[in-house]
């Protein structure tokens, strides 16, 4: 019985290994399509699967990210403006991958444009503080994809959406974590929507990367103009001295985030080439040894770990 087993541990071994290793061949009429390459996750993305001979069509936001891309990369590469929140420029953007594509349809769509917004506390907050991350993050995801969809389908192709640990556990306040939240909701429903069409949805969640998304000094700047707006009794309900602690928690953070952005490429690589591509990826070694495991635990534990990080109040329940 022993012996069984053991063969059978073996026989799944080798099954899994085998499907992590076979890929798809004649990559090089396949297009894809990535969204905020300006810089990140998405600048990288462009410039390795260009270099493996893909037919990538890089949406940037700025001209600036454009010229900078465009120097960097072969003629095969395709570089236009979009920005995933104005439904003209989406509209402009669609037809000329369309035009672009032709009957070969969109292999890979990469939903990588995203924005941080304000990280603060709740009761620091307006609604305007909510509505870029989730305008960005969530509705402008949601766009996209319903815009290149029919291009999707079509080629019976792979559709990455680029979610975030913040998507499992909140662990501030401001518009990140509701949005990214929304992004895991509205991918499963997706994957599961899309599965009779032969198009694999994967969600890439990772872990905390230092990126000009995450840039500590630019959160420190919002931070601090978001506290020099607030009234006298909120400033005295968190105490004196709470936003030089805030700041300098958001400074010693920065030496935990993985400078490793090939490790989420390597993720979009496989969602794009296996043959048996993942649901889910969790790039970052403080995703897979911390901020994941952390999700599934009860929420007292929770709670307990994530309010430890925090800055503890001077005026602890003062109203």
């Amino acid at each position: 019985m022993l012996l069984l087993v053991g063969v059978l541990l073996i026989l799944c071994g080798l099954l899994w290994n085998y499907k992590r290793r076979v890929t798809i061949t004649d990559i090089n009429d396949k297009y894809i399509f990535i969204t905020g390459c300006d810089t990140g996750f998405g600048n990288l993305a462009a410039k390795t699967f260009d270099k493996r001979g893909f037919r990538v069509i890089a949406a940037c936001l700025t001209e600036s990210g454009l010229t900078a891309l465009k120097a960097e990369t072969s003629d095969r590469l395709h570089a236009m403006l979009l920005d995933v929140t104005d439904p003209q420029s989406l509209k402009r953007t669609t037809q000329l991958v369309k035009d672009h594509v032709g009957q070969k349809g969109l292999w890979g769509l990469i939903n990588n444009a995203g924005v941080t917004g304000v990280l603060a506390p709740t009761d620091w907050l307006t609604v305007e503080d909510y509505r870029e991350p989730i305008e960005v993050n969530l509705f402008g995801l949601i766009n996209v994809t319903l815009h290149m969809l029919p291009l999707v389908k079509k080629a019976q192709g792979r559709i990455i959406n680029v979610s975030s640990i913040g998507g499992r556990l909140a662990f501030s306040g401001g518009g990140y974590s509701p949005s990214k939240y929304a992004v895991e909701g509205f991918n499963d429903s997706l994957r599961r929507d899309m599965r009779a069409f032969g198009v694999h949805v994967s969600c890439i969640e990772p872990g905390l990367f230092r990126t000009g998304l995450s840039d500590p000094m630019k959160a420190n700047e919002k931070k601090c103009t978001i506290w020099n707006q607030l009234s006298p009794d909120i400033k005295q309900q968190y105490g004196e001295g709470y936003i030089e602690k805030s700041l300098e928690k958001l400074k010693s953070s920065a030496s935990f985030m993985n400078l490793d952005l090939s490790l989420v490429v390597q993720c979009m690589e496989h969602a794009l080439t296996s043959l048996f591509p993942k649901t889910r990826y969790t790039p970052g070694k403080d995703a897979q040894t911390f901020w994941i495991p952390l999700s599934h635990m009860p929420a007292v534990l929770q709670d307990f770990l994530l309010l430890r990080q925090k800055v503890q109040l001077a005026n602890p329940k003062m109203v």
